[in-house]
């Protein structure tokens, strides 16, 4: 009942074409796969193929609709933080920094009211179903995150914001530093800092995390491939990279077309 009713919502968002509200189609898919999950202890599987985790424990609330409730408004909520911390970033004449505080505040947003655990590091061990990677231990998760937003600040002027956005989406969720919503906030926070190095809140529909959680699959195969490729010694972001970089030109085609800007004939064949 409650999806339903949100997928009306999100059919009128739609037409309506903001960002925020065209969020709630993506919600309405990803509220839809999470209740067909089947919770196990603290492993959380499905039979879609997809990558889930959470610690045992961590739920405030434990029936399914309460808990889609406060997913979907604490999405929005979140989205609406990351537009704040963008356009400070943009408003400022200080150089961006990012840091660990950041990342647990868009956590926070996520969780809120769902987890004893929001907007902190998860206290013990997390399993993700369906991936050969096994997170780190809890003690490393702080160091670990530090050492993510270093990576980020040290290459902030060389490094493209493909790159770090890449980076950002795969290395937050090899730590899975938190108990839950690690996906969530991996998709924001890259997302963010490619608007903040590109110096744009950018344009177009759907976002990048919207266009993720619409298809998984290719995110989830970008994943694999560079926890494989460190698993072997090497930061190899190439398939993260290749699929960021596509989302993000679909992203700016619909800006493009909505100015009423012409396809070229080859790009529409």
């Amino acid at each position: 009942m409650f999806l339903r009713s949100i997928a009306r919502s999100s059919a009128a968002a739609s037409r309506m074409g903001t960002p925020r509200l065209r969020m709630l189609t993506s919600l309405v898919k990803w509220l839809t796969s999470r209740q067909t999950s089947s919770r196990k202890n603290n492993l959380v599987s499905d039979e879609t193929g997809q990558r889930h985790s959470i610690a045992a424990g961590a739920r405030i609330l434990s029936d399914p609709i309460e808990i889609a409730k406060a997913e979907a408004r604490n999405g929005l909520k979140q989205y609406d933080f990351a537009l704040r911390l963008i356009a400070q970033a943009l408003e400022t004449d200080k150089s961006f920094r990012l840091r660990p505080s950041m990342i647990q505040a868009l956590q926070r947003e996520a969780l809120a009211d769902i987890s004893e655990y929001a907007g902190n590091y998860r206290p013990g061990s997390v399993d993700i179903s369906n991936s050969q990677h096994n997170p780190p231990a809890a003690h490393e998760v702080s160091a670990l995150v530090e050492d993510m937003c270093e990576f980020v600040n040290d290459h902030w002027d060389e490094a493209t914001a493909i790159h770090l956005a890449s980076y950002l989406m795969w290395r937050l969720n090899w730590i899975h530093p938190f108990s839950d919503g690690n996906g969530r906030t991996s998709r924001m926070v890259s997302y963010v800092i490619l608007c903040i190095k590109t110096g744009n809140i950018l344009p177009g529909l759907p976002t990048i995390p919207d266009q993720i959680v619409g298809e998984k699959r290719p995110y989830f195969r970008a994943l694999d491939d560079a926890d494989a490729a460190w698993a072997q010694g090497r930061l190899d972001l190439t398939t993260m990279e290749a699929l960021l970089s596509a989302l993000l030109a679909r992203q700016l085609t619909d800006a493009y077309k909505t100015a009423g800007g012409l396809m070229p004939p080859e790009a529409t064949s």
